[in-house]
């Protein structure tokens, strides 16, 4: 399908600058790129933003920011996880989108710096995740309303914490947002090669793997490989897709995986749009519905 022609625009002036794919850099000089991409964005108003630390497993903390909508402490809770290929992106990367969504669900989001790699390796990100979703009681809101969201690599973050929440029994989890996110490993079940080089390339694909996982042997654990994994159980989930992304099959699969599993599901599609546009509401209009869908699906499952 053809490319939204203001995606195009930006598409064809990221290629005319020269600089090089995130796989082609350092990491550090890929994520500083990354912030660059998302610096522009004007930032939605917020009634109150408040900047949090939360307690891991192995004695660390990791950076938290708590968006509330509202002058309330009874707000239920999304806890979101940006993406970023498990290597790039952040939470002030990712405050533009956590703010749209605090916003149209009405509830709070807390946003989520969890360890990346290749300094922090697999499966340390999904003990940062799984440790934050836990951590919902001691702030001031509802955590017996509880969803977790994601983008890309956040959103596989969010659907290893669904799976986690499921086997264990706690926290009971009522939603899950997964915007494009990564499900398999596997890159030829989860590339469309029509889009290969639209915003992400296999190879770019193959070396966030690479960087994240401790060993080719982890690309089975379905904590990452989420699409391998026992679906039947989870809680209900909302799926967003981009037309135009290489990655896009992901999460249609997953979402025929979860519906196949009997867990009920709704997925949104971004017409002409490339993957990373979530968030961009500014600039698109598919965004701005994106949005809207993310938010009133929130905001039911809160009921």
């Amino acid at each position: 399908m053809p490319i939204d022609p203001v995606a195009r625009q930006m598409l064809d002036a990221a290629k005319a600058s020269g600089r090089p794919n995130a796989h082609l850099l350092p990491v550090q000089t890929a994520r500083q790129n990354y912030e660059q991409t998302y610096s522009a964005l004007s930032k939605p108003e917020v009634h109150r933003v408040v900047d949090v630390t939360i307690p891991t497993r192995d004695g660390a903390t990791i950076p938290a920011r708590l968006y509330l909508p509202a002058d309330r402490d009874d707000l239920p809770l999304t806890v979101y996880f940006h993406g970023g290929g498990w290597l790039m992106g952040s939470i002030d990367s990712h405050d533009v989108v956590t703010r749209l969504l605090a916003n149209a669900s009405g509830g709070a989001v807390l946003s989520v710096g969890y360890r990346r790699g290749p300094e922090w390796r697999f499966p340390t990100a999904v003990h940062d995740a799984i440790d934050a979703v836990e951590s919902a009681g001691g702030l001031p809101v509802d955590g017996g309303r509880l969803a977790v969201a994601g983008d890309s690599a956040g959103g596989n973050l969010a659907a290893a914490v669904a799976l986690h929440a499921r086997d264990f029994g706690r926290p009971r989890l009522c939603h899950q947002l997964l915007i494009y996110p990564v499900t398999t490993t596997d890159l030829t079940r989860g590339m469309d090669p029509e889009y290969d080089g639209i915003t992400l390339e296999r190879d770019e694909l193959q070396w966030h793997q690479d960087n994240y996982l401790p060993s080719s042997d982890a690309a089975g654990d379905p904590r990452v490989n989420v699409l391998a994994a026992v679906l039947a159980g989870l809680p209900e989930a909302s799926v967003i897709l981009a037309e135009c992304d290489p990655i896009r099959p992901q999460g249609e699969r997953y979402a025929e995986a979860l519906e196949a599993a009997g867990v009920s599901v709704q997925t949104h599609l971004g017409v002409g749009m490339v993957h990373g546009f979530f968030g961009f509401d500014e600039v698109f209009p598919a965004a701005a519905a994106a949005t809207a869908f993310a938010g009133e699906r929130l905001a039911r499952a809160f009921r």
